[in-house]
């Protein structure tokens, strides 16, 4: 049985990459390595709790010694993903030094740790995912994001995700380590924490209470669904060539305004009041260096490995409204502080 280290499991893209796992192999065993703030919740993983092929550790990427006494407890494990990071803009502005802390000095930390483990020859794989924002942005005229665009970060959070690819790929040339890197657009689905706009958005319907939107709308993303990321992920660590980048995107760019207005005409449906869910939506100031446009360009995904999306983005995005309708309970939770119950006894 090969084993997994996921670092960041329990968090969104984390968690549904281990359901996906452990749902199609039953001869992989998933580590998660997490350390468990505010975005990280074990609830995500609950269903794994009693199986064999389930372990968690609860870590924190920058203590050097926690890193190389886990990866020493785990030595035969046959690869790395790592998906730990701060990651949402707004709190990068506020507490920057968070992000430095997490994404730049704990990648280090994990990196030193896998090279001890994998030496100088060809061994465990390390897959490091990144976000398309180490690009900067882009006008309406600019072409979408290539693995060869150039870094131009805008944001702490983006400038230190930046900083972790840059050492990742360093790590491959200065070490020959089999390391990879995938960059992928904004991600949507269940278990997503409430503090992105599509969860935001939902929950605000759900609540009757005003949506609010940056600016005037305007800023475009190119969304991905996050079980279509887990599929491009799986296969990039199964047949992606060591020292390569690969970009994940849906080929879905939308207006902040339209996925907002999409997600109301769907509980205009789904759940219908007296008047439109749309009546709830206000713009507020725009956040500092708000990017303009993200867009992926997916090309070597689909002719390099041969991955492309399965889903359809409106029934992906009417799916991921159902399962927060259907799941109250898992965002109450988190809102009323519930989610940090002790797990301690179960592992």
């Amino acid at each position: 049985m090969q084993k997994i280290l996921i670092t960041g499991g329990a968090g969104f893209i984390g968690s549904n990459l281990v359901h996906s796992i452990l749902r199609d192999s039953i001869n992989t065993k998933v580590v998660v390595l997490d350390k468990l703030t505010y975005s990280g919740n074990l609830n995500n993983l609950s269903e794994w709790f009693s199986v064999e092929n389930f372990e968690f550790e609860q870590l924190d990427i920058t203590n050097p010694t926690a890193t190389d006494s886990v990866f020493e407890k785990h030595s035969d494990f046959k690869a790395v993903i790592h998906l730990a990071a701060e990651s949402h803009v707004d709190r990068s502005i506020v507490h920057p030094g968070d992000f430095i802390n997490t994404n730049v000095v704990g990648t280090f930390n994990l990196l030193e740790s896998f090279k001890k483990r994998a030496g100088n020859k060809r061994g465990p794989r390390f897959l490091h995912v990144s976000t398309d924002e180490v690009f900067g942005s882009l006008s309406l005229s600019e072409p979408s994001f290539t693995e060869h665009s150039n870094y131009k970060p805008n944001s702490p959070y983006s400038a230190s995700k930046a900083a972790s690819d840059h050492l990742v790929r360093s790590y491959f040339h200065t070490y020959h380590l089999d390391v990879l890197t995938t960059n992928c657009s904004n991600n949507f689905g269940p278990f997503q924490f409430p503090e992105k706009l599509i969860p935001v958005t939902i929950i605000s319907c759900l609540e009757w209470k005003k949506i609010p939107i940056y600016g005037n709308g305007e800023n475009i993303r190119d969304w991905l669904y996050v079980e279509d990321h887990c599929d491009a992920l799986r296969l990039v660590l199964a047949d992606g060539i060591a020292g390569e980048t690969y970009n994940i995107g849906g080929r879905n760019e939308y207006k902040n305004i339209e996925i907002v207005s999409f997600i109301c005409e769907i509980m205009d449906r789904l759940i219908p009041k007296s008047e439109s869910y749309k009546s709830l939506v206000y713009f507020v100031g725009d956040r500092p260096g708000h990017d303009f446009r993200y867009s992926i360009d997916p090309a070597k995904m689909e002719s390099v490995l041969g991955w492309t999306p399965r889903s359809i983005f409106k029934d992906a995005l009417e799916v991921t409204v159902q399962w927060y309708i259907e799941n109250e309970e898992w965002w109450r939770d988190i809102r009323s502080g519930k989610k940090r119950r002790n797990f301690e006894s179960k592992f």
